[in-house]
């Protein structure tokens, strides 16, 4: 059994660079570009979720969130991502690699959708739910991160696995510069829908009703992968 491993293995590594590489980027690729644009693209939606959520009607400036909710809000996908990866890597190595990662795909899309339908009859509560689905979504990409990786290498060919392990981890720089262009997009769409007179730099700009709730809902639901 050890031996028919090995020289399955070994096939691998002394094989051409055929289709199925280069499919296997893409795929594991497109799972780093993901992550990248879920972590990051929170960043920037925290400053539209302050001036929805906590404007204060009469103030001379827009609403921020105070620091323990932004806090929470920005970090909470980054605890679990460290428990994502600790469960899935060993999950991993019980039952499949390919097997789990289709578990880790389930979990950010079911997740990432919930994040955008996050709701409460408060501010606090639609924090706390958002918060609550971004920890899970966070435990996904976990599960994602050493999986792509570690999927990518075992397909790799000896001679180019330095490079295509070197392209699937360039697009998460992709996907952060994917979630920056997002919330920009999402942004200006939403200031020129207002019009000039009431931009995101108005106090009264980006508070409820003005369609800002929408913009940011979209950009955390935003289509995932097939």
């Amino acid at each position: 059994m050890a031996k028919d491993q090995l020289h399955v293995l070994n096939a691998l590594d002394v094989a051409k660079t055929q289709l199925y590489h280069f499919t296997a980027i893409l795929i594991a690729g497109m799972g780093f570009f993901t992550d990248a644009y879920d972590l990051f693209c929170i960043s920037l939606v925290t400053k539209l979720l302050g001036r929805i959520y906590y404007h204060v009607d009469g103030s001379a400036t827009p609403g921020i969130l105070p620091p323990n909710v932004s806090s929470a809000v920005n970090g909470v996908a980054f605890c679990g991502t460290l428990s994502g990866q600790l469960f899935f890597g060993w999950l991993g190595d019980k039952m499949g690699r390919k097997k789990v990662y289709g578990m880790t795909l389930m979990i950010m899309v079911i997740c990432s959708i919930a994040s955008g339908l996050s709701f409460g009859h408060s501010s606090k509560g639609t924090m706390a739910t958002l918060c609550f689905f971004r920890f899970w979504l966070g435990f996904g990409i976990g599960g994602d991160y050493p999986l792509s990786a570690t999927i990518m290498s075992e397909y790799a060919n000896k001679k180019t696995r330095g490079a295509f392990i070197a392209a699937v981890f360039a697009m998460q720089g992709f996907g952060i510069l994917a979630g920056g262009v997002a919330d920009n997009i999402g942004c200006s769409s939403n200031a020129a829908y207002l019009g000039t007179g009431r931009t995101l730099w108005d106090p009264h700009g980006s508070t409820r009703g003005t369609g800002s709730t929408t913009v940011w809902r979209i950009i955390l639901v935003r289509c995932q992968r097939c």
